[in-house]
């Protein structure tokens, strides 16, 4: 599979060898061939970031809209999904999918640390974190450093109380992907001074947040949270009044969906009634 930092400095290249020359200057090759480089970093891109090919050994190279897949994976769903990910690429007319099908095949491990994937994926694990840690009107959220490495989570900084950390850690354990949490929250006893004034302006204020924002930020929890099914869940807000429908799997999942939902900064009360599991 092409290497992500291939494709960046290909990408590159070409962007700053085509400002050089100047568009005016442009031929029709140069830019077809910006054409075919924008089209194969983007298939190539969602190959990567797809659950369902990231790790199997994909190829792709792009002419003139036509596109051709090499490599190797271990299910013909997989190749299937290949061709239609390409096909769903602007400007791409047709694909030449050469990709053998080899059941059991083991893709070769990195050498260079984790994967372009793996990068994402831990992005993506410390950004839903430090939202849920913000949204929290019992968190410090935005006192808290955090690094993910492998879903291996790290909280540092401070708390101001212990009940505040522990709930850093379930907030942070509960997030999709996260395999581990390391908290090294410090209890100082003191908050910070701009989470302070956030907490202060939003428990003075907390019919201002929008009932949209409340809602909003209800749904994300969910979605972020490895232990409820938010796709499940129907969520609404009236005046701070948070109310849950829907179907869950379990008591405990029902018991977690309510504390995510009056943890959220500005919820006054969770009506749950219509939530069952």
């Amino acid at each position: 599979m092409h290497t992500s930092s291939r494709k960046l400095l290909l990408a590159s290249g070409l962007v700053l060898a085509l400002t050089a020359l100047g568009c005016s200057g442009m031929g029709g090759s140069n830019s077809q061939t910006v054409a075919d480089a924008r089209q194969e970093g983007q298939i190539w891109t969602t190959y990567v970031l797809s659950p369902y090919l990231r790790a199997n050994d994909i190829g792709v190279a792009v002419l003139k809209g036509k596109a051709t897949l090499t490599g190797t994976v271990d299910e013909e769903v997989g190749k299937e999904l290949a061709t239609e990910i390409a096909l769903g690429v602007e400007g791409i007319k047709e694909v030449d999918n050469k990709i053998i099908v080899q059941a059991g095949y083991e893709p070769p491990k990195s050498t260079s640390g984790r994967t372009y994937a793996e990068m994402i994926d831990d992005s993506a694990i410390t950004a839903a974190i430090k939202s849920k840690l913000v949204w929290s009107k019992n968190t410090d959220g935005l006192d808290t450093k955090i690094a993910t490495k492998a879903g291996k989570v790290t909280l540092t900084g401070n708390a101001d109380s212990g009940a505040a950390k522990e709930l850093a850690s379930r907030l942070a354990q509960n997030t999709r992907g996260v395999v581990s949490v390391d908290n090294q929250l410090v209890v100082t006893g003191m908050k910070p001074a701009l989470a302070s004034s956030l907490n202060a302006s939003g428990n003075k204020a907390g019919s201002d947040l929008s009932d949209s924002w409340i809602t909003a930020k209800v749904k994300s929890t969910f979605l972020y949270s490895s232990n409820v099914s938010g796709s499940d869940i129907a969520v609404s807000t009236n005046n701070g009044v948070v109310v849950l429908t829907g179907k869950v799997k379990s008591g405990a999942e029902r018991a977690l969906a309510i504390e995510l939902a009056q943890n959220v900064r500005g919820v006054k009360i969770v009506n749950a009634k219509g939530l069952r599991s």
